[in-house]
């Protein structure tokens, strides 16, 4: 990959990370830094009915699982900023070949190749269950 294109993609998983980094920050604020009375929106700090506090409850748990999901991201956008600066940025880890510039413009942190990423999601479909 030539540099123009390697910055390209830089310039790419910045913005992707100050976009993601601001919608955590914001998601945080509303789940974790607020009371649950400030969450609620309610004076009393308590809910009228134990339906409202379920959901005020599933708000709050929803906005955690997407904070735990855009740290992911956060994190493949590190690491593939990691890659460019080694140069190994746009190679399946897998098989070595080069990552459509296509599939990076859409995800460019991928790590896999198509290919190797559709395998890889089959293996997972096909893995039996773990009984506990």
């Amino acid at each position: 990959m030539n540099k123009r294109e390697l910055e390209k993609f830089k310039s790419l998983l910045l913005e992707k990370r100050e976009q993601l980094s601001g919608q955590v920050d914001e998601l945080e604020r509303q789940s974790l830094r607020m009371s649950q009375r400030d969450f609620a929106g309610d004076l009393s700090g308590y809910a009228y009915h134990m339906a409202d506090l379920g959901t005020d409850n599933y708000n709050r748990q929803i906005n955690l699982d997407l904070v735990s999901s855009e740290q992911k991201v956060i994190y493949e956008i590190d690491q593939a900023l990691l890659r460019i600066k080694e140069k190994m940025f746009g190679k399946c880890e897998v098989c070595d070949c080069r990552i459509n510039n296509r599939r990076l413009e859409i995800v460019p942190y991928a790590r896999l190749c198509i290919s190797c990423k559709e395998k890889r999601e089959a293996e997972e479909l096909n893995k039996p269950a773990i009984k506990s």
